[in-house]
């Protein structure tokens, strides 16, 4: 009696072990990647114009590392892609173009881990465009301080004299 008692705790005891397995992988499976946007809006500084049938210099370039991302992809998803897209706030001119490159790979731990694309200019529209990819390898992928550069062309006399805003909107998602 006491032997058969001893060997139906060793096998609860050995089913508990495996569900908590089970539990915590499922639970590693289902995190999701995240992504933080930090950094300072930019203003771009348009001189004036002061001889007449003088145009604009057209390309406008932000700092380095105008915008910092913050991202991690755990292990099971694998690979992540980081897109971007902007929205009018409120006014907007077609003829303004906003681009966006990733100008350094920010810092990370893993050593396993790759960031690959957007070190070129990419052309933020209203829909969401890849901008780069991150791959996790055997660990969670984490990189903290990937810097952004943002770009503005298109600025011309021909465009009416406001103040155009837009907000640039980054989104991480699962390959």
């Amino acid at each position: 009696m006491k032997l058969t008692s001893y060997i139906l705790r060793k096998r609860l005891y050995i089913t508990k072990t495996i569900c908590i397995i089970i539990l915590i992988l499922f639970g590693t499976a289902f995190q999701a990647q995240t992504l933080t946007v930090g950094g300072t809006n930019w203003t771009v500084p348009i001189t004036s114009i002061t001889e007449a049938g003088t145009n604009y210099i057209g390309t406008y370039e932000s700092a380095a590392n105008q915008i910092l991302l913050v991202a991690s992809v755990p292990l099971l998803l694998g690979n992540a892609k980081v897109s971007v897209h902007y929205q009018g706030n409120p006014t907007w001119n077609n003829s303004l173009i906003l681009s966006a490159k990733r100008t350094g790979n920010g810092t990370t731990l893993c050593a396993l881990c790759s960031i690959s694309g957007g070190t070129n200019y990419q052309q933020i529209t209203l829909t969401d465009v890849e901008l780069f990819r991150i791959q996790a390898v055997l660990a969670l992928a984490s990189y903290s301080n990937i810097p952004i550069q943002l770009e503005l062309t298109g600025v011309s006399v021909t465009i009416p004299a406001a103040a155009y805003n837009s907000t640039v909107v980054f989104t991480i998602s699962s390959l």
